[in-house]
């Protein structure tokens, strides 16, 4: 109201304002179709559900994804999308999201074509894991944690608590205590990566697991 500009009693939006009264489902539908898959529980291996595509869920999603799951796995919920493999159409989803299991999964990951404001590195981070905040997406809060550079525009990151939606291709902007930005870098596929392959080690020892 101050500077009086001209969307100021316009309502906020939390979508893609570009699309108006279009719900987002029926964007991607007209976009993207349809392609259905398994919905597999990341700690298990067990098939709990069909999605219509991987498109149509995000990781940390709880929801809606209720009415893409098995009756007995509704049961067990909630529900939350954990990882997705495009390359096998497969979304994992856990009722386990805040456990132990998936600590490093949601506090660690790899960053690559990091872009220093600077042109170049600090020179703190030749000694080793550099304290930094970050912000991560779009979200209002900064959060802490460390930095440990692999080369020029690659490294590894580790959070001080756990997020709820790490995803390749998304942004983690560095910043020091004074808020001053030192550059950024992309999620990389490595996260997905290695979970995948650990939820592959985790079903095996399921199955293998006397009395399971």
């Amino acid at each position: 109201d101050h500077f009086e500009l001209p969307n100021r009693n316009r309502p906020d939006s939390q979508g893609l304002c570009f699309l108006g009264k279009i719900k987002f489902s029926d964007f991607l539908q007209a976009h993207l179709g349809s392609k259905e898959g398994d919905i597999i529980d990341a700690f298990s291996g067990d098939i709990i559900g069909r999605h219509q595509g991987v498109w149509y869920h995000t990781v940390g999603q709880r929801k809606g994804i209720g009415k893409s799951l098995f009756p007995l796995a509704t049961s067990r919920g909630p529900w939350y999308v954990v990882a997705k493999d495009p390359a096998e159409n497969i979304v994992y989803a856990s009722n386990q999201y805040d456990e132990d299991v998936f600590t490093q999964a949601r506090s660690e990951f790899h960053v690559e074509n990091i872009h220093w404001i600077t042109g170049k590195a600090p020179d703190e981070l030749s000694e080793g894991p550099y304290r930094i905040w970050l912000k991560i997406r779009h979200g209002p809060r900064l959060v802490q944690g460390s930095l440990q550079v692999m080369d020029d525009d690659e490294g590894i990151i580790t959070l001080d608590a756990k997020d709820g939606g790490l995803a390749p291709g998304q942004y983690a902007v560095f910043y020091t205590d004074d808020a001053v930005c030192l550059g950024g870098g992309i999620i990389s596929e490595r996260h997905w990566a290695k979970f995948l392959l650990d939820t592959q080690n985790r079903s095996e020892e399921v199955v293998e697991s006397p009395g399971c």
